[in-house]
């Protein structure tokens, strides 16, 4: 039985984890948030209860969020164009 080749960010490092597993075991084996972070194995993300055979490549990388708010949830600007 082969691992999983784990590659994560944020620090970087890499490890295996012995034998076939759900992508939900992986992370709990590695004490990570399931919700904190993606898994992409071959340039897709894979969800919490995908299997991972003991010769995938997997990479984690941590969840990030923030940017411009659409439109309708911006405060109207006093003197904007309009006005």
């Amino acid at each position: 039985m082969g691992a999983v080749k784990v590659l994560l960010r944020n620090p970087r490092r890499e490890l295996e984890v012995a034998g076939a597993m759900q992508v939900s075991t992986l992370l709990n084996r590695l004490d990570i948030n399931r919700e904190s972070v993606i898994v992409i194995r071959a340039n897709t993300v894979v969800p919490g209860d995908a299997w991972l055979n003991g010769d995938d490549e997997v990479e984690i990388r941590p969840v990030i969020s923030g940017g411009d708010f659409g439109p309708a949830d911006r405060e109207p600007a006093e003197n904007g164009p309009g006005r």
